[in-house]
């Protein structure tokens, strides 16, 4: 069976409501895809760090109900998670406040209590992690980051790497530059917004993402609702359906970033995947919050491909004829399929 491990921090969510009042939930952006993607039907593990205090305990309950692996999930004892406040204004647009920086999340790769589970990582099929993994650690826990990443591209794994690029988790601009080129070097699949590489690199950001076009696949999401899907031979943009009844962005990127993995690891192609990931982040911004109730799922999602609209774009790919196997072990470049360890 595939195994994906997605690596991150979950905090405590405070979302203000209308009257002033505070709904309390959990979150973060690689949590929540991992969920998405346990909803999609991937095996999926959090990695990260909590405490041994109350809310890590339903942190940890709720995310094992969604079927998200927590195995990987080291206790730190007299720690608490990290705490962020959601404001979202009239047009469904948020904004944060944290209060993270003693968040046991840190220190993931940097205590010796936690170099089990460092050591099993490279045995997953797919590493996923974004620009906000990558800011929770100090410089000796980054460098033991990417030499999990490095072991693991070694023994023909694949990394993902979603940019979601936030300056305040930085200290500086050129130590987040260095920190994802590093991560642009390792990643197979690099998903990324114009947003994101305009904020980190300025003018030059597309450039930067394109030169890794020739060995990585590369999903650009753009200002518009659409997305570019490129390769060393190919660029073409798929445009999402529009949606009038936007209540909440929140986890929009995350959760097409789940439909997206979830919809290759099936077998899509690029483009095929990025309509999925654009369905599902369509159904997720008409709810508050980052996780949507499970009803409220598209039907189908995985294996349906959009309506041919005469766009060339967006025409259906036909059927595969390799089986379910043979396109994962293609996608995932592992030949034979090796069993992992459950996690």
């Amino acid at each position: 069976m595939t195994k994906v491990a997605c690596l991150g921090e979950c905090m405590i969510e405070l979302r203000e409501m209308a009257d002033g009042r505070f709904a309390r939930s959990y979150g973060g952006d690689t949590l929540n895809t991992a969920i998405y993607l346990a909803r999609l039907g991937v095996a999926v593990d959090y990695v990260t760090a909590l405490g041994d205090d109350p809310w890590s305990d339903e942190m940890i309950a709720g995310w094992a109900a969604e079927g998200v692996g927590t195995e990987q999930v080291a206790r730190v004892p007299g720690r608490v998670p990290g705490l962020y406040i959601i404001q979202t204004d009239a047009r469904g647009e948020r904004s944060f406040l944290y209060w993270r920086d003693s968040a046991p999340a840190r220190a993931l790769f940097d205590s010796p209590e936690t170099s089990d589970i460092v050591d099993i990582l490279p045995s997953y099929d797919l590493l996923y992690f974004s620009g906000i993994t990558l800011s929770l650690y100090g410089d000796t826990g980054r460098a033991r980051f990417f030499d999990v990443l490095h072991r693991a591209g070694q023994q023909g794994r694949r990394i993902a790497f979603d940019t979601n690029f936030r300056p305040r988790g930085w200290p500086d601009r050129a130590l987040a530059q260095t920190a994802y080129r590093a991560a642009f070097d390792r990643a197979d699949i690099i998903l990324a917004s114009t947003e994101d590489l305009e904020l980190l690199f300025g003018a030059g950001g597309l450039q930067e993402l394109l030169s890794h076009r020739s060995s990585t696949e590369l999903v650009l999401k753009l200002a518009t609702p659409a997305c570019r899907v490129i390769s060393a031979d190919h660029d073409e943009e798929v445009h999402s359906e529009p949606v009038a009844d936007v209540v909440d962005t929140t986890a929009a990127g995350d959760s097409f970033a789940a439909a997206y993995i979830a919809a290759r690891l099936s077998g899509a192609v690029p483009r095929e995947a990025a309509y999925t990931g654009h369905r599902l982040a369509g159904a997720v911004v008409r709810h508050p919050g980052a996780i949507i109730p499970s009803a409220a799922m598209p039907s189908g999602i995985i294996g349906t491909t959009r309506p041919q609209q005469g766009d060339a774009r967006m025409t259906s790919a036909t059927a595969a004829a390799a089986s379910r196997t043979d396109r994962l072990k293609e996608l995932l470049g592992l030949a034979p399929v090796i069993p992992v360890i459950t996690i």
